[in-house]
């Protein structure tokens, strides 16, 4: 095959051998370590097709377990629940025979095509391929969470301010404000309750954008005064230079005032970003028509 198929897109410890330094050669090379790249993996393992798996996150599993490892998911053929951890681990169970090796904590970041029709990939982090075959399973891309646009406040990333939840744990009895009005700042609202001292949901209006039910959940604990919903934005906060104490809330009213907290939690969404992929499969399709076209033009004559 020396096509490119495109596709929509642990606890496990895949194998991720040390970088050669020369290019390496492969029958296949599957960019995106998600549940479809995964499943790309075992499908290949069929036809006895080993492949590489390039990922931008340090882990397996995309989107389910970076962003909702511990959450349900109900749509999975044949699998009534299951979390986005347990997918993915199920996923790795199910390739293991078939030996992939992953590299990970990577972009790619060159897609070139070759004089003998295979392609040449080279990496953020300079590992190189030459594969007959490329799959993109990427999705729509590495996913950045869109960050709090308060000057200085990035200071206490990854110590008080977080935009994923990757151990409830560290919150348990600690006064949170969870930042949104999404459905993964209600998640973790509701999920997060009976672990920390307080939550405060933050949101700039009184309108969410998650499911109902989980917005009725929300409204339910809080006139059970069980966590709190405030409408109002970050406007700046307050430190003693080593620690984050309290952030300023500018409300609908006009009126800043101050909020005490041990953690803020920001889910504003993610942005995106195919990156060169997305330049690459732009000039491929313009080819492709280009293609088509000269095509039209000889069947008319």
């Amino acid at each position: 095959m020396n096509e490119v198929v495109d596709q929509a897109a642990s606890h496990h410890t895949p194998d991720t051998r040390t970088e050669p330094p020369s290019p390496i050669e492969t029958d296949a090379l599957i960019i995106g370590a998600g549940p479809v790249g995964l499943f790309q993996v075992f499908e290949l393992g069929l036809l006895e097709i080993k492949a590489h798996v390039i990922d931008s996150l340090p882990v397996v599993g995309g989107q389910c377990v970076e962003l909702y490892p511990d959450k349900p998911i109900y749509d999975i053929p044949a699998v009534p629940v299951c979390t986005g951890q347990q997918l993915a681990d199920n996923l790795l169970r199910q390739i293991e025979p078939f030996g992939a090796t992953f590299h990970l904590g990577q972009e790619v970041q060159i897609v070139e095509r070759l004089p003998d029709r295979r392609f040449f990939v080279r990496t953020s982090k300079g590992t190189e391929f030459i594969s007959k075959t490329i799959f993109i399973a990427a999705g729509v891309g590495s996913f950045q969470p869109r960050s709090l646009k308060v000057a200085g406040i990035d200071k206490y990333h990854g110590r008080q301010l977080f935009y994923r939840v990757r151990d409830p744990e560290l919150f348990r009895d600690k006064d949170l404000v969870i930042c949104g009005g999404g459905d993964s700042a209600l998640d973790w609202a509701l999920n997060l309750v009976d672990i920390a001292q307080s939550v405060t949901l933050l949101h700039r209006r009184d309108e969410f954008r998650a499911a109902p039910a989980s917005v009725a959940k929300m409204r339910a604990l809080c006139e059970e005064l069980r966590m709190q919903c405030l409408v109002g934005q970050v406007s700046g906060f307050e430190d003693n230079h080593e620690a984050l104490r309290r952030i300023k809330v500018t409300g609908g009213d006009g009126v800043t005032r101050t909020l005490e907290l041990d953690h803020l939690l920001v889910f504003f969404g993610l942005s995106p970003q195919l990156g060169p992929i997305a330049q690459w499969g732009l000039e491929i399709e313009r080819k492709q028509l280009v293609f088509r076209s000269a095509d039209s033009r000889t069947k008319s004559l």
